[in-house]
C-alpha cells in the first residue's frame, strides 16, 4: 500500500519499500497516485510558489498546476509573479535534453472558479490615482505571461486549460493562450468589461478576431453575457466538454489518446500560430490602449466595478 508523508516542502512515497521524491500532493491529487510521479532534476523553486501548487507526472510526462489564490480568484500581481517565475522555471528545467515534458495542464483550486481574471481593486486604486503608468506594467506584465505561454514557452509541448468552473475576464484570455482547453459542461465564461466601460485588454480582440473573426469577435467582447461550455465547444473555443466533476479524467484521457500523435498535434498548433502572426507588440499596444480607457471611467463606473468585485469576493467565500 502507498504511504504518503510530506516534509521538508516534498513528499515522499514508499512503494514496495522503494523511496523516491516526489512533487507536493495537494487536496484531490489523489488521483495521481497511481503513477511514478518522481524526477531529481525538477528545479526546486516550482515548489516553493506562493500561490500555484505543481505536481510533475512522469509516466505522461505531464506538468500539472493548479492555481491556488488567496482572497479572490483574480489574477493578483502576486499571482503573476509566480505565473512569470513558474514560467521562467519551466524553461529552464523542461525540455530536450532535459526534464521531458509533452503537456502542460493548468486548472484552479478555487471551488466553482478558474479565474476571474483582472485584480479589480488594484484596478480602481490605480485608475484614482492616475496611474497610467502601473496600469501599462500590469497589462504588459499579463501580455507577456499569455505570449509566451502561446507560444508554448518554445518547448515542444502541448498546453492545456482545464475548466472546472467561471472564467471571467482576463481569466478567459489567458485560457485563449492555450492550445486546448477542456471545460465542465456548467463551466462559464465571459467578458463583464464592458458593464462598467471599459474592454478586456489583455488578448481577447487579438486571440478572438484569429479564431472566429473580427465581426464575432466584437460580439463576444461586447455583450456582456455569460457563455456555457456549450456554447464556446459550438464555437470552436472548447475543445472537450466533460461532465461535472469528470473535467480532469477527460483531461487525462485527452492526454493518453494524444500520445501517439503528438508530434504532429504540436506541429500543427505551430503552424497555426504562424499564420497568426500574433506578435508581442500587438497585445502590447492593445494593453496601452486599455490603460487610457480606464483613465477615462467615471465614477459611477468605478463603483459599478466595485460592486462586481464584491460580488465575486462573496462568491468565492461562499464556494
Amino acid at each position: 500500500m502507498d504511504r504518503i508523508t510530506a516534509g521538508s516542502g516534498r513528499v515522499t512515497e514508499d512503494v514496495d519499500s522503494v523511496s523516491r521524491t516526489v512533487m507536493p500532493l495537494g487536496e484531490g491529487d489523489e488521483h495521481l497516485l497511481d503513477h511514478d510521479l518522481s524526477h531529481t532534476e525538477i528545479p526546486d523553486g516550482l515548489l516553493a510558489l506562493k500561490e500555484l501548487d505543481v505536481m510533475y507526472q512522469e509516466d505522461t510526462q505531464t506538468l500539472w498546476t493548479y492555481m491556488r489564490p488567496e482572497g479572490r480568484p483574480s489574477f493578483t500581481r502576486t499571482m503573476l509573479s509566480d505565473f512569470e517565475n513558474w514560467q521562467k522555471l519551466i524553461s529552464q528545467g523542461f525540455g530536450p535534453d532535459k526534464v521531458p515534458l509533452k503537456y502542460l495542464v493548468l486548472g484552479s483550486r478555487a471551488p466553482g472558479v478558474f479565474c476571474f481574471g483582472g485584480d479589480l481593486t488594484l484596478f480602481q486604486n490605480l485608475i484614482r490615482e492616475r496611474d497610467r503608468e502601473g496600469l501599462e506594467h500590469y497589462g504588459h506584465r499579463c501580455c507577456e505571461i499569455l505570449h509566451n505561454n502561446m507560444n508554448t514557452l518554445d518547448i515542444p509541448m502541448l498546453t492545456i486549460g482545464l475548466v472546472e468552473g467561471a472564467a471571467l475576464g482576463g481569466g478567459w484570455e489567458a485560457l485563449m493562450s492555450f492550445d486546448y482547453i477542456v471545460a465542465e459542461r456548467d463551466a462559464t465564461f465571459g467578458l463583464p468589461e464592458i458593464m462598467f466601460g471599459l474592454f478586456p485588454g489583455m488578448g481577447a480582440h487579438a486571440f478572438l478576431s484569429r479564431k472566429l473573426g473580427s465581426a464575432m469577435a466584437d460580439r463576444l467582447i461586447v455583450s456582456n453575457e455569460t457563455y456555457s461550455a456549450e456554447q464556446m465547444y459550438e464555437l470552436g473555443l472548447v475543445h472537450h466538454l466533460a461532465e461535472k466533476g469528470e473535467g480532469l479524467n477527460v483531461c487525462r484521457d485527452f492526454i493518453k489518446k494524444s500520445d501517439r500523435r503528438h508530434a504532429g498535434l504540436v506541429n500543427a498548433r505551430r503552424a497555426m500560430k504562424l499564420s497568426w502572426d500574433l506578435q508581442l507588440d500587438e497585445l502590447n499596444r492593445i494593453t496601452e490602449l486599455w490603460a487610457d480607457a480606464a483613465l477615462q471611467l467615471s465614477e459611477r463606473d468605478l463603483k459599478v466595478m466595485c460592486r462586481l468585485a464584491s460580488a465575486q469576493k462573496r462568491l468565492a467565500n461562499a464556494a
